[in-house]
């Protein structure tokens, strides 16, 4: 199987469509406006890398046949992007060994102070998650893939930004500073917040998100943690080949 990148989510932290909203029946009717939670799977050439655990983190992957993961990022710690762990334990559970979780020092400290059972003990016969915490280096070695990571701003907290080849993920940020560049230069494929229309504190918004893509230049840039402004048809219908809507689902060669 070549490597590829697999938007298992595109959507933000509400979901699309998001609870106690009425949408046109032209909105729903496509399949690519129904945005679970963001997250990425890296498919290496031996094994698969998942990039943050949404709350739909279970049927993201029952939905794409993934029976394995060799490791996981977490980007940052806010809801949308680790309440999926608990899930995790199915793969503990088949191996018999821990998930190793990369996160940053202050991320890990999160998910102790959320899944304090995952690192419990329990009598014969209570299956927990666990996970083995390490640190993000620059550089990872994970599923038979080099792993370039960096960090950038998200409002106030961090998250990481991975690179693979000339695929760069950047899910949520505000800002990209000079340290972080690096990986988003002589790109084939860029993954970019772009969460509305209006500007937002801690995301990218869709003005500053094309700002950056354009400057950037990638051949192509997907945006992605979309809300409910984007109805993908219409949207993407307006858009140059190279500014692409993602959704879930979506596939891309690394």
């Amino acid at each position: 199987m070549a490597p590829t990148a697999i938007i298992l989510g595109s959507g933000t932290s509400n979901g699309v469509p998001t609870l106690g909203r009425t949408y046109p029946p032209e909105f729903l009717a496509d399949p690519r406006n129904h945005r679970t939670r963001a997250s990425c799977l890296l498919q290496g050439p031996e094994g698969n890398v998942l990039i943050d655990c949404s709350p739909e983190m279970r049927l993201q992957l029952l939905r794409e046949g993934v029976q394995d993961l060799a490791a996981v990022l977490i980007t940052h710690t806010h809801a949308d992007h680790i309440m999926g762990m608990d899930d995790l334990r199915a793969f503990c559970l088949k191996t018999g060994a821990d998930m190793p979780v990369y996160a940053a020092p202050e991320h890990q400290d999160d998910i102790r102070r959320v899944f304090p059972y995952a690192f419990g003990q329990f009598p014969p016969g209570i299956f927990v998650p666990r996970f083995d915490l390490r640190e993000v280096t620059s550089t990872l070695e994970l599923g038979g893939l080099t792993i370039r990571t960096a960090y950038v701003p998200h409002g106030p907290v961090r998250c990481l930004v991975v690179r693979v080849n000339d695929f760069c993920y950047a899910t949520d940020l505000s800002d990209i500073p000079d340290e972080a560049l690096p990986l988003f230069e002589g790109l084939d494929t860029l993954v970019l917040d772009a969460v509305r229309y209006r500007p937002h504190p801690n995301h990218f918004h869709w003005d500053r998100a094309v700002e950056w893509a354009e400057r950037l230049a990638p051949r192509i840039t997907y945006f992605t943690h979309l809300c409910d402004d984007y109805d993908h048809g219409p949207v993407e219908a307006g858009l140059p080949p190279h500014l692409r809507l993602a959704y879930d689902g979506l596939r891309i060669p690394l």
